[in-house]
């Protein structure tokens, strides 16, 4: 990974990982299709919504809940550090005055934990439709080093967890909720150095593409049940370089972030997946930074 980028070494799920991802390029693995997909500010698709926060402490996780929030969701904020998702949900509650924005920290590690609160989310805030409308991952951390025979596999023990485990623990409580809205989705965020890892960062591209592949067969699942009809859910990815927010650029007022994707952008382009049809972002890989 360049010195330019940003590492934290988070040490349990609740942190959004957008920050840490590696800034190598990638391409599609033929997988899926694939498209670019620039930021864009959802409007009445997330009106009355339901949408859960999966790391919402961290700076895309706030950024997220400002936005859902502002589209007229309900959003359900879930973070390991409950200072820090107290401090953003009081910022989307500030932001949005009357919105409803709550958060509970939940450990994601624990897949019985994670089925209670996807449980507790639609029973608390379905107004009695059911289905819950979106899931929004934002866990996650960065380990490696500088060449490939350094890899440290203790990194690997600690991506696996937080960023492989949490989106399986989330997608697997989240499915049938997501199945039962008329606009479900599931929005991971991922790096493009998971198709095309460079040697220092073996661990965490191996997770991330790991991530991508679980996801995408979520999206396979949905299809599957629209049938004929099409998909009436949607397991999308949108793929950056790597984050960047106020803080960072007031520790470092020299660097020019290039390439980088604002928090807030990301947060819109989020949003935006609802005001695109779920046939059309299903199963596919919505890049916020060019694809090479």
């Amino acid at each position: 990974m360049p010195s330019s980028e940003p590492r934290e070494a988070a040490n349990r799920p609740g942190r959004d990982s957008a920050a840490d991802h590696d800034n190598a390029d990638t391409g599609d693995t033929g997988m899926t299709e694939t498209t670019t997909m620039s930021a864009s500010n959802g409007t009445g698709a997330l009106d009355g919504a339901v949408v859960a926060v999966a790391g919402a402490g961290g700076p895309a996780g706030r950024a997220t809940l400002v936005r859902l929030a502002g589209a007229g969701a309900t959003v359900v904020g879930a973070d390991a550090d409950a200072e820090s998702l107290a401090e953003a949900v009081d910022a989307a509650r500030r932001a949005h005055s009357g919105a409803t924005v709550t958060g509970e920290t939940v450990d994601l590690l624990d897949p019985a934990a994670t089925r209670a609160w996807a449980a507790r989310t639609e029973q608390d805030h379905g107004r009695g439709r059911g289905g819950v409308d979106g899931l929004v991952h934002l866990v996650g951390g960065w380990r490696g080093g500088k060449t490939f025979a350094d890899t440290d596999l203790a990194d690997w023990d600690l991506l696996e967890k937080l960023l492989i485990r949490t989106v399986q623990h989330t997608s697997l409580a989240f499915h049938d909720g997501l199945l039962r809205s008329d606009r479900g989705r599931y929005v991971l965020v991922s790096a493009a150095g998971a198709s095309k890892p460079t040697a220092g960062n073996a661990a965490y591209a191996a997770a991330k593409a790991a991530a991508e592949a679980w996801t995408l067969a979520l999206g396979d699942d949905f299809r599957k049940a629209g049938g004929d009809e099409g998909p009436r859910a949607a397991a999308a990815i949108l793929v950056i370089k790597a984050l960047v927010h106020d803080a960072m650029r007031a520790e470092r007022p020299n660097a020019k972030f290039a390439g980088f994707t604002d928090a807030g952008e990301l947060a819109d382009a989020i949003a935006g997946v609802w005001d695109r049809p779920a046939g059309e972002v299903n199963g596919n890989r919505l890049w916020l930074t060019p694809e090479s």
